[in-house]
């Protein structure tokens, strides 16, 4: 991974790349690792690529034994996204601080209807694990660091303009760069979709995610649980030990008051609301909140321009489909640049993008309509219609080819 030279005035020539990243987190990480064969180091005609990224990143020297904290925030990855992590060449790492999804287990508090999925009927060995974000952060820029690619850190764009050649950006060193194909996978929050004329469709659930680490009175054995509640969805995510991360959504008002309880407070809160499938909830770490929207960016891509991660759809995290998402928009990506270099295209051109949309498409329009059907289904109040719900999670677990397709859609192996 080359260092970029030092500043240079706005009047030099600009570096020019096939491909520029904005945004050097998971998402532009992954998709930087997986543009490893179409590199230069790889063949002659390779891709120059760039990465850049607003924050710095930890020295390059830290390689002491990596220890997550109690209060470490954590991604549940697919099955599906195990095997691109695979083939990525980094599965061998992620998995030394990766925690095994064995069984699924979905309730709706309040009704006896509930269906569990276990990775032995589906013939994987999980259908899931649960990662440190910190972990995988340094997995995928431990990579970055042995690939032909540029990268620009901490750097940030100040200005991006359509060019005859793709865009070009200013970064606020005065540095210039020309990309053939931009993408943006910097979250959304530069800003730089928004000056480029694409906005995002918004609709607010009017809730909030708190999530935290806790600590169970008992082993939780891989099993992730999924449970509804009239007040908005929880979930808990095995981790190491007999930690597991707590993802709870209520209202704003609901959860600034959960978020100022004492522990033993929250902990009584907690487990009423959870119930004592899961054991003794013992301890409780750091909290933290955020508000909860479907967003989704009215453009994914523009010639010369596409947009990945949370940048093109931010999902609810009931169903845990954000990064996995993203992640298949990734391979997908990457997949329709192959293809067109084996035509002579570049990076960026028309044909380029219009396949990576087509193969895009379904597979988001059917994630987001999973996503927010669920919330819309568990967040009506109806005793009639509770009894219905909690039947057809009873017929669920009953009916076996449906609960397969389910979950090995869930796990991302089939679309």
């Amino acid at each position: 991974m080359s260092e970029p030279a030092a500043a240079s005035p706005v009047t030099s020539a600009p570096e020019r790349f096939d491909v520029v990243i904005i945004g050097g987190g998971l998402v532009g990480a992954s998709l930087a690792c997986a543009l490893a064969p179409l590199m230069n180091g790889q063949q002659e005609d390779g891709l120059r690529v760039a990465v850049v990224e607003a924050n710095p990143l930890p020295p390059a020297e830290d390689t002491g034994r990596f220890q997550p904290s109690f209060d470490a925030r954590a991604s549940a990855i697919a099955a599906g996204s195990r095997q691109r992590f695979i083939a990525f060449g980094l599965w061998e790492a992620m998995r030394e601080h990766a925690t095994s999804i064995r069984t699924i287990h979905v309730s709706e508090r309040g009704h006896l209807g509930a269906t569990r999925m276990r990775a032995e009927e589906l013939g994987v060995p999980a259908l899931g694990h649960v990662i440190p974000n910190a972990w995988m952060g340094r997995v995928l820029h431990r990579r970055l660091a042995e690939l032909p690619l540029t990268w620009y850190c901490p750097a940030r764009v100040a200005q991006i303009s359509v060019s005859a050649q793709g865009h070009r950006l200013l970064l606020e060193d005065g540095r210039l760069i020309e990309a053939g194909l931009t993408v943006l996978a910097d979250g959304g929050r530069s800003g730089l979709k928004e000056r480029l004329g694409i906005h995002s469709e918004t609709h607010a659930y009017e809730q909030q995610a708190l999530i935290a680490t806790v600590e169970m009175s008992q082993p939780h054995a891989g099993v992730a649980y999924e449970r509804f509640t009239s007040e908005g969805p929880m979930a808990l995510l095995p981790l190491g030990g007999r930690r597991m991360e707590l993802i709870w959504t209520r209202s704003p008002d609901e959860t600034a008051a959960l978020m100022d309880m004492p522990e033993p407070e929250f902990l009584k809160a907690l487990q009423a609301a959870f119930g004592e499938r899961a054991g003794r909830f013992r301890r409780v770490g750091q909290r933290h909140a955020y508000p909860l929207s479907l967003i989704r960016a009215s453009e994914g891509t523009r010639p010369g321009l596409a947009v990945l991660g949370n940048a093109a759809h931010s999902l609810h995290p009931v169903a845990g489909q954000g990064f996995n998402l993203a992640l298949r928009g990734v391979t997908d990506l990457v997949a329709a640049i192959a293809a067109g270099q084996a035509r002579g295209d570049t990076a960026g051109d028309v044909s380029v993008l219009s396949d990576f949309e087509s193969r895009r498409g379904a597979d988001r329009d059917n994630v987001v309509l999973f996503s927010d059907g669920l919330i819309r289904l568990f967040g009506v109040e109806s005793r009639w219609l509770g009894h219905a719900r909690a039947a057809g999670l009873i017929g669920l677990n009953l009916v076996s080819p449906l609960k397969r397709l389910l979950a090995r859609r869930s796990m991302g192996i089939e679309r």
